[in-house]
Parts: C-alpha cells; structure tokens; sequence
C-alpha cells in the first residue's frame, strides 16, 4: 500500500476491524518511511460473468433486470421482499462460483425457475410460459401436471 504523505512503498498495518454492515475491512497502517498513520477500507469486489444471450450476443450481468423478472412473476403473491433478496442472493452466489467469464443466459433462467418454483408455484408458471415461450394452453397444462408429480413445499405450507 502506498503511503499517501510521502508515496513509500512499505507500510505495516496496526490494526484491522471488520466493518459487518458493509462488509469491509478499516485497517490502520503506519508507514515505515515517514511513520505517518492513515486508513484504509477493503471491500471484496467479486466480479459476475458476462451473460451470453440466446441469440450470441454478450451483456453485463444486470441484477436489476434479475430482481425486476423476479418481481414481476411474483407480483401478487404471497411472497416477501425478503426471501425474494434471499432467492436473488443465491442465484448471485451461484453465477459468481459458476467458475467461467461467461454465462448461458439458458443456465441463468433455470436457476430463476429453481427459486421460483421454491417460492411460490404459481410465480414460477407466470416465469415459465414467458421464459419457455409457452403457445398454447396444453404447454400450462404439462408444466402444471409436473409441479403436481413433483411438489415442492414452500415456506408456510403444510404437509398433508
């Protein structure tokens, strides 16, 4: 770390104290050349791949787009901010340990509809018939047949 009165190279750190809310690091360090005392805050900067849509094209990652898609199929139902942040902090996780430069914009929907479908079934058919392109109704029916062959069991719900 340079030292900012007088640009030495070598400096030691006194003390460091993890900042919880923003998940940074405060470190006092001294430098070695002049033993002036400053500060500093380290915050992790993990990177997210790039998204390769359908048709080849390259985008950043847009979390804003993730949570707006989100919001809109869970739009009326019984499904808090919370979990909704929870659900878009695992997708994050996974995109971010995905452990390529780029990813399937096809492996970002799955991910989305495995939340979904942990959240509120009927969101994750609202998310379904527009991600799968659904044309008629026998494709809701399919898709709603394997929900039933397949239940998940959402938070506040009882089983039988």
């Amino acid at each position: 770390m340079h030292c900012p009165f007088c640009h030495a190279n070598d400096t030691k750190v006194t003390d460091s104290r993890l900042i919880s809310e923003d998940n940074q690091v405060r470190r006092r360090r001294e430098c070695l050349a002049c033993e002036e005392r400053f500060t500093t805050y380290e915050t992790a900067r993990l990177v997210l791949p790039c998204v390769i849509k359908r048709d080849g094209r390259r985008a950043s990652f847009d979390e804003s787009k993730l949570r707006a898609g989100m919001q809109r199929a869970l739009e009326k139902r019984p499904v808090g901010m919370e979990q909704i942040e929870h659900a878009i902090s695992r997708i994050l996780h996974h995109a971010r340990t995905f452990g390529e430069r780029e990813i399937p914009a096809s492996q970002l929907g799955e991910w989305v509809m495995t939340e979904l479908r942990e959240l509120d079934q009927v969101a994750y058919v609202r998310f379904a018939s527009v991600y799968r392109s659904f044309q008629d109704i026998r494709e809701f029916r399919d898709e709603v047949s394997r929900l039933e062959q397949h239940p998940v069991h959402t938070q506040g719900e009882e089983t039988p």
